[in-house]
């Protein structure tokens, strides 16, 4: 017996868990469990030394049609992509621009931006000093009518050519079926600070949740959830 090892501190690894509807149907309480199991995973999950700064939280689900299309006029296939932008707005607009440009040369037409609702009181000063702006952006394509792999294809390549230029811009998401919302946050943050996944209209039929643990890098937004 190694009278050494004290199970109770292993707390040296990321959480994970999902939640999926075998008939694909799509209901908010596929992602209110998932958010659920993702709170119960304190000890997956690490924290800074005052214990109020989360190494990072993360849900990754389908896009939320009904909500979107409660307050954006959208086509029948459209791509939606999660943007941690600069605080600067001279900056963010310039990569908004640079964003919409290139989806126009690689043939997609872009629709609109959408700040995402957010509740900044819940998370610390730590966490809130390094917050990004944070932006939805809407596209679409005249040619492909459908969600899926032809269009998540387009997708990707608007997304590569983007990073490659825009370094201080961070996306987390960019596509026609599955969106991200993360942040540096504690297990219990996640849900508080997006008010999008507090609405009964968020639905889907999975969601995957991560809870990070860093080791040998650093907390930051951009590194939480890494799916």
């Amino acid at each position: 017996m190694n009278t050494l090892l004290d199970e109770t501190y292993e707390h040296d690894n990321c959480g994970i868990g999902a939640v999926v509807s075998i008939e694909g149907i799509k209901t908010h309480k596929t992602v209110d469990d998932a958010l659920h199991i993702v709170e119960k995973l304190d000890h997956r999950a690490g924290r800074d030394g005052e214990g109020t700064t989360g190494d990072g939280v993360g849900i990754l689900t389908q896009i939320p049609d009904i909500l979107f299309r409660k307050e954006i006029k959208l086509p029948e296939a459209y791509g939606v992509g999660m943007f941690f932008f600069p605080v600067s707005e001279k900056k963010r607009r310039q990569d908004m621009k640079m964003f919409e440009t290139i989806c126009d040369k690689e043939g997609l037409k872009f629709l609109t931006w959408r700040k995402v609702p957010v509740n900044e009181k819940v998370i610390s000063k730590k966490a809130l000093d390094s917050c990004p702006a944070i932006y939805q952006a809407f596209v679409y394509s005249e040619e492909i009518k459908k969600s899926g792999i032809e269009l998540d294809r387009k997708l990707y390549i608007v997304r590569r050519i983007f990073e490659s230029s825009a370094i201080d811009t961070y996306v987390c998401s960019l596509s026609s079926r599955t969106i991200v919302y993360k942040g540096m946050f504690l297990v219990d943050q996640l849900r508080k600070f997006y008010l999008d996944l507090m609405n009964e209209d968020y639905s889907s039929a999975l969601a995957l949740v991560h809870s990070r643990f860093s080791t040998n890098t650093n907390p930051s937004w951009m590194r939480a959830h890494p799916n």
